[in-house]
């Protein structure tokens, strides 16, 4: 990831972009319809995304009592049920990071693809152009919003070990149906990470490149850190 965010920094590009976007007036043509139609419908929902982080407060409290008090079963009771719909969140907001994955290897293909070079591509699709830098801002707003709220982490892992606990104990909890254990883990590893978006992305950018072989991989970094610096 660290080449992704030399290639984020602009420290390719000595005089800067050289490509002039309209974001306040760009409109799909019918080539970009399709694509912009695609990655719009998960635009849409990144809004709402934000603002559930960002009211995102956690269970603290009543995860403290509850440990503070293993034997109270009305205090256990109550932390889980605080934290199940919180776990449900941050379930939706991992789902939401595989679809903006998808959404951002749809733009990769229209915006680097033969015959045109990178820099042409953002200035013919600049409807385009505007979701790829809409999607950057995104990113960048979800992590700095998951970085300063360490309740995140602090909730999901005690839903983990919880679950464990109860499964020692020959008990599954209804919870359970919604977030098994695969996709507990895969939680696990998206939230473990200090940028989790920035991660999809570069990962989503890692993969784009190792399966078009053809494609230079300088028009996928040209492309990147062009939409970086404007």
């Amino acid at each position: 990831m660290g080449n992704l965010l030399k290639v984020l920094a602009c420290a390719e590009l000595e005089h800067g972009p050289i490509v002039f976007l309209d974001f306040e007036h760009a409109q799909p043509t019918e080539a970009e319809t399709a694509v912009w139609n695609q990655v719009s419908a998960v635009l849409e929902e990144a809004h709402g995304i934000l603002a559930e982080l960002q009211s995102y407060n956690g269970a603290g409290q009543e995860i403290r009592e509850a440990i503070q008090n293993p034997g109270d079963l009305a205090l256990q009771e109550k932390a889980w049920n605080a934290v199940c719909p919180l776990v449900a969140k941050l379930k939706r907001f991992y789902e939401f990071s595989l679809r903006l994955e998808n959404a951002l290897r749809s733009l990769l293909e229209a915006l680097t693809s033969p015959p045109y070079a990178p820099m042409q591509h953002l200035e013919r699709e600049q409807a385009l152009a505007k979701q790829f830098a809409e999607i950057l801002h995104f990113t960048l707003s979800f992590d700095e919003l998951k970085m300063t709220n360490p309740a995140i982490q602090n909730d999901f892992s005690y839903y983990r070990r919880t679950i464990s606990r109860n499964r020692l104990n020959n008990q599954q909890l209804e919870a359970e149906n919604e977030v098994n254990n695969e996709m507990a883990n895969r939680m696990s590893l998206f939230y473990a990470e200090a940028t989790p978006m920035l991660k999809t992305l570069s990962n989503a950018t890692t993969k784009f490149v190792s399966e078009n072989k053809t494609l230079p991989i300088e028009d996928t970094t040209d492309c990147l850190s062009t939409m970086a610096c404007v």
